[in-house]
C-alpha cells in the first residue's frame, strides 16, 4: 500500500475519488505541461487514467503515487515508479504553478529520495527533465543528481536522463 508521506510542509496522500478535479486540473494546466515535457492530454483521458489509479495501480500496487497537499490544499503530484526510460525507477513531481518558487519542489523530491531508499530499499533512483527546464536541472543538480545521458523524443525534444545515490542525496 502507498503511504501517507510528509515532509517539512507537504503532506504526500494517495489519491481519492474526490482528489480527481485537481489531478485533471494539474494536468490540463498548458504551463505544467509544457515543463513536464508532455502534451495536453484530453480532459476525458485524464479522467479515465485517474481512474485507473484508483482501480488498478493502488489495488494491485504497481507503484507509489500521491496527491500533494500543502496546508489542505492540493499543491500538485508525485510519483516514484518503473519505468521504461530507465533500468530502474524514476521520480515524478509536478506543482501546480501557485506553488513554484517555494522550494517545494526541492522538499518533494527530497521526500521522495527518502522514501525510495529508505522505505523501497533503492540505492539510486533516476529522474528525467526537459533540457529546457532550468528550474528543476538547477534543483537536480542541487540534490546531487548527475547526467547521465540526453533522451532525443521522436518530436525532437531533448530531455535529461539524470540520476541520484539514494544515500547521498542532499
Amino acid at each position: 500500500m502507498t503511504p501517507v508521506l510528509r515532509t517539512e510542509r507537504l503532506e504526500f496522500i494517495p489519491y481519492r475519488p474526490e482528489d480527481e478535479d485537481a489531478f485533471v486540473g494539474l494536468l490540463r494546466n498548458a504551463e505544467v505541461c509544457r515543463w513536464m515535457g508532455q502534451d495536453l492530454v484530453p480532459e476525458p483521458d485524464l479522467r479515465t487514467l485517474f481512474r485507473a489509479i484508483l482501480s488498478q495501480v493502488y489495488p494491485q500496487q504497481l507503484f507509489d503515487i500521491w496527491g500533494l497537499w500543502l496546508d489542505g490544499a492540493y499543491a500538485g503530484h508525485a510519483e516514484v515508479k518503473r519505468t521504461g526510460n530507465v533500468d530502474g525507477h524514476e521520480l515524478v513531481a509536478a506543482l501546480v504553478p501557485e506553488c513554484w518558487g517555494q522550494g517545494l519542489g526541492t522538499e518533494v523530491v527530497r521526500g521522495l529520495i527518502r522514501y525510495a531508499g529508505d522505505e523501497l530499499g533503492l540505492k539510486e533512483v533516476y529522474g528525467l527533465v526537459g533540457a529546457e527546464n532550468r528550474a528543476s536541472l538547477a534543483l537536480c543538480e542541487r540534490l546531487g543528481f548527475r547526467h547521465l545521458r540526453d533522451s532525443v523524443g521522436e518530436d525532437g525534444t531533448v530531455a535529461k536522463v539524470v540520476v541520484v545515490s539514494t544515500a547521498e542525496a542532499g
